[in-house]
C-alpha cells in the first residue's frame, strides 16, 4: 500500500494505521481531540446507505477494533463514534473515483469519526458535535491548522504497532 483515496484527498501510507479487506483507518490531520481518527470504506461511496452489507460489517468491526485501541492509548473513558451522513449532517469530504457528479455538485465519501473522550474535554458534552460539524468546512480547513506529516506518521506508527 503506497497511497489510498479518501474523497478528494490522497492519503499517504504513513498516515494509515490499519487496512482490512474493505476498510482502512487513518490518523486525522486536524483532530478535534487527541486520538481523533477516521475509519473509511476502501470503496468510495457518498452515503452510508450506499455501502454493501459486507462493507458495513467490515467498517463497523474495524471501527470497534480501532475504538478500543484509541480509547486505551489516549487514556479515554468513553468514545464518540459518529458518521455525518449527508451535507445537512455536516459531511464535507468529497468523493472521487467511482462517484458521480450531479449538476456540478461533488458527492461525499462516507467515513466514521472515532474520538476518545474524557471527563471535562468539552465544557458542554455535546459541543463535540459542533466541533465535528465545523471540522472540515472549507474556511476552517487550512493547511496552517494541520498537523505535520511527521506528527501524523508518528501517531500512525504507534497505533499500527498497538493493532498488530
Amino acid at each position: 500500500m503506497t497511497t489510498l483515496r479518501f474523497g478528494q484527498h490522497i492519503i499517504k501510507a504513513s498516515a494509515v494505521f490499519l487496512q482490512t479487506e474493505l476498510s482502512f483507518a487513518l490518523v486525522n490531520r486536524k483532530p478535534v481531540v487527541p486520538g481523533h481518527v477516521l475509519v473509511c470504506p476502501l470503496r468510495p461511496v457518498e452515503r452510508f446507505r450506499d455501502l454493501r452489507p459486507d462493507e458495513v460489517a467490515d467498517l463497523f468491526s474495524t471501527t470497534q477494533r480501532v475504538g478500543s485501541v484509541v480509547e486505551q492509548h489516549f487514556c479515554g473513558t468513553s468514545l464518540t463514534i459518529a458518521i455525518q451522513d449527508g451535507p445537512e449532517a455536516g459531511q464535507t469530504v468529497k468523493c472521487s473515483g467511482g462517484c458521480i457528479f450531479f449538476y456540478q455538485r461533488v458527492l461525499k465519501h462516507v467515513h466514521v469519526h472515532v474520538l476518545p473522550r474524557k471527563a471535562g474535554d468539552f465544557e458542554r458534552n455535546d459541543s463535540v458535535y459542533d466541533e465535528l460539524q465545523k471540522h472540515d468546512k472549507e474556511n476552517e480547513d487550512v493547511p496552517s491548522k494541520w498537523r505535520t506529516e511527521e506528527e501524523m506518521a508518528a501517531e500512525a506508527s504507534i497505533l499500527r504497532n498497538l493493532l498488530s
